[in-house]
């Protein structure tokens, strides 16, 4: 057995504590299955959209769908139901809706504190992990234009226009709480400084680069794309203040300071027809940024899969088993901490992926409908999936640790052990 093998080894001094959790981790995720332990009751009418469990404590489970409603479960209680998350705590949540509104809710009234009304039907809205400095809702809608709206203020901080046809999915890096990612309807996946005019990088998908960059410790150079090398060291200086929120002197968003050579260096894209330039033949349906920050996935309604390295702006030509994707919405998918395991939404079934190889090696069956969303909780290794059948299932590892440890080796067991 996998399990006391591996404690053997960490007892003995074989393996060091990382690699022992790390490896246990990797087996309750290679063994996931329907539980049969926990059910989550659905009180959704519609097609359901959206999954998080909440950032803080990893236990609240917040839900989404078509008819217009919320719910809140407590996943370690999945009996109990009760409404969605704003990532420093759980007292507040945002809502996006096809009834052109994004609402701020408070949790404990249940009540809207601040809306926003957008021009056309809300398909995304995202929130900065890391910020410290801003509390923005990057939107994407029906119309050509990000709209950054500003919870603390309760009005529009700007908009980002790039785009020629609607924002299906809008995803925050993963390194940088001032960078935005957005793929739309016209297939552009483009990255944007929120503080800066303009977008400063557009993936190309005729780019591509063979191979996985090793990883690295310092911080990531992706400043190297929209700043001079004549200014490097003093932005790259500033904008870590920026990032970990100190000193009185930072600036107002979307403004630049006036002393220093603080010369932006355009984008190719930005004067040239790599303006146009593609990653998905139709719209971007789904984005993904790996923990590290590194790596880009994107999904398409052309049904592909994309490892991007962000750095370079280049497809790593991953090639993913042939998938079929919904076309008409986008699709959330979820990874694991370490990035290793991507889970994509594949009509029916939910597949899961090896990131580096493409290679599926699981594939979940238990929805009736198309699966539209899934959250990986990293803290039960649990995958929770929702779909169009206004379901939510819950899929667990096939056998708890502490019941395999209840049950001892298998070697001092009996014949009457069973």
């Amino acid at each position: 057995m996998d399990t006391w093998k591996n404690i053997r080894d960490r007892e003995s001094g074989k393996s060091r504590p990382q690699s022992f959790a790390n490896r246990i981790k990797s087996n309750r995720i290679s063994h996931l299955q329907l539980s049969n332990h926990k059910e989550l009751i659905s009180p959704h009418k519609g097609a359901i959209n959206s999954l998080q469990i909440d950032l803080t404590e990893g236990r609240y489970l917040l839900s989404s769908a078509s008819d217009a409603s919320v719910a809140v479960f407590d996943v370690q209680r999945p009996s109990e139901c009760n409404a969605i998350w704003y990532p420093i705590d759980t007292g507040l949540f945002v809502t996006g809706s096809y009834d052109h509104y994004v609402n701020v809710w408070d949790t404990n009234t249940t009540q809207v504190v601040v809306n926003f009304k957008m021009p056309g039907k809300v398909y995304k809205t995202a929130m900065s992990t890391l910020s410290t400095s801003h509390m923005l809702i990057a939107v994407g809608t029906e119309d050509v234009q990000v709209r950054l709206c500003d919870i603390a203020s309760g009005a529009f901080a700007h908009t980002l226009s790039g785009h020629r046809d609607g924002v299906m999915t809008v995803e925050w890096s993963a390194s940088s709480e001032w960078v935005l990612i957005t793929g739309g309807c016209d297939g552009a996946i483009r990255f944007w400084d929120i503080r800066r005019a303009g977008c400063f990088q557009v993936l190309n998908q005729s780019r591509t680069q063979l191979g996985r960059r090793p990883p690295i410790l310092k911080r990531s150079s992706i400043t190297k794309l929209y700043y001079s090398q004549e200014s490097s060291t003093k932005v790259r200086a500033a904008q870590k203040k920026f990032v970990n929120g100190s000193g009185s002197g930072q600036l107002p968003i979307g403004r630049l300071s006036s002393r220093g050579p603080m010369k932006q260096k355009l984008h190719p894209g930005m004067i040239s027809t790599q303006d146009r330039a593609t990653a998905h033949y139709g719209a971007v349906t789904g984005l993904k940024v790996t923990e590290d920050g590194m790596y880009l996935l994107s999904a398409g309604s052309d049904s592909r899969l994309r490892l991007w390295d962000i750095e370079s702006g280049c497809d790593t030509l991953v090639n993913f088993e042939t998938v079929r994707l919904q076309t008409s919405k986008p699709i959330q998918f979820a990874t694991t901490q370490d990035s290793a395991v991507v889970f994509v939404p594949c009509m029916r079934v939910v597949k899961a992926f090896d990131m580096w190889s493409g290679n599926a090696h699981t594939i979940l069956r238990g929805h009736y409908e198309s699966v539209n969303a899934c959250w990986f909780n990293l803290h039960d290794q649990e995958l929770y999936t929702g779909g169009n059948d206004r379901q939510i299932l819950v899929w667990s590892p096939a056998r708890l640790i502490a019941d395999e440890m209840g049950e001892g080796d298998p070697d001092d067991q009996d014949n009457w052990s069973n």
